[in-house]
């Protein structure tokens, strides 16, 4: 599906194309959503330009996501999809900046493009081109992986304390601990996309802003792409610090539930230490032997029952004296 979007009378508006006449001579963003057959060369008539496929948008070389070509410069980053989800994924979209022109190639439909979409519907700043797009695209897909890392370091925290809580629940804590390494994993899934879409995003910034005097950014703008190169190196700071304390949760969480493994095998071997002394007193009774003058007497069979249950309390009660128990 291809939408061209205008500014008209304040706002931006969208104009669906299906063909080389319906492209509008005044679009400053042309975005390019899950193309069909044939869509891409509608583009690429129009405006002259390459639209990548979607096995060049994956590729991972600089060269090809990073490039200028033809004067248009092609930009392709990941973006985090589905983030409140179980299964959050990344999206790579291709930003292609020509003269005043953006065009968007995408699978997916991210958060940022519905907000910033709904943002210039509602009111567009005067004078906006295709960098100024751009830039507004960019800034919001930050900000974007901004609020899902502040969620994230909730989410570790909450976590934290169910980890190192002190209650403890005995036979339920298997329980408990399993559904801790599962979020865990979520947790630290969703972490590492979080950095990988920054660090793609890092890149992209970091062109646009070595090729900024080219495009004759103002002054504004420059300054926008600066701030915008900081929140990422902070960004990616503060993911990383969230992955070691992931890490560090998912280790003490292991821990934890080697503590519990170490109580269960201490327990069965207290018990077959308790058992064992009345096991051998009801072993020597049972041999087929015809001396055994206990077997005749009438208080033989009590005197038997009495050692052994001697002989099963005395080592519990010296564990329980060592605090072995």
């Amino acid at each position: 599906m291809i939408t061209a979007y205008c500014i008209r009378e304040g706002l931006l508006a969208p104009v669906p194309v299906r063909t080389v006449d319906d492209m509008p001579a005044d679009a400053v963003w042309v975005d390019l959503f899950r193309p069909c057959e044939g869509e891409d060369r509608i583009i690429e008539a129009a405006l002259a330009l390459s639209v990548p496929t979607r096995e060049e948008m994956v590729e991972i070389e600089p060269s090809s996501r990073l490039r200028v070509e033809n004067g248009a410069r092609y930009m392709t980053g990941a973006i985090v999809t589905n983030s409140e989800g179980d299964k959050p994924a990344l999206a790579e979209i291709s930003f292609i900046l020509a003269g005043s022109q953006l065009v968007t190639v995408r699978y997916e439909e991210p958060k940022p493009f519905r907000l910033v979409i709904a943002k210039l519907d509602r009111a567009c700043p005067p004078g906006t081109r295709g960098e100024r797009l751009l830039l507004i695209l960019l800034d919001t897909i930050i900000d974007r992986a901004a609020d899902i890392i502040e969620r994230l370091s909730a989410d570790i925290d909450s976590v934290s304390q169910q980890v190192f809580e002190t209650e403890s629940e005995g036979a339920g804590d298997s329980g408990r601990f399993r559904t801790i390494l599962k979020l865990l994993g979520r947790r630290g899934d969703l972490a590492s996309k979080v950095r990988e879409s920054l660090v793609s995003m890092g890149r992209l910034v970091t062109f646009l802003a070595t090729e900024g005097e080219a495009q004759r950014f103002d002054k504004d703008q420059r300054a926008l792409l600066k701030s915008m190169q900081r929140d990422v190196v902070s960004l990616n700071d503060h993911v990383s610090y969230l992955g070691s304390k992931i890490t560090f949760l998912l280790d003490a969480t292991l821990g934890m539930v080697g503590i519990e493994q170490n109580n269960i095998i201490k327990i069965f071997a207290v018990l077959s230490v308790v058992f064992m002394p009345p096991t051998l007193i009801a072993s020597v009774y049972g041999m087929n032997f015809q001396d055994m003058p206990e077997l005749d007497e009438r208080w033989g069979y009590p005197l038997a029952l009495i050692a052994m249950l001697a002989a099963a309390i005395g080592p519990y009660l010296f564990f329980k004296w060592k605090r072995w128990l």
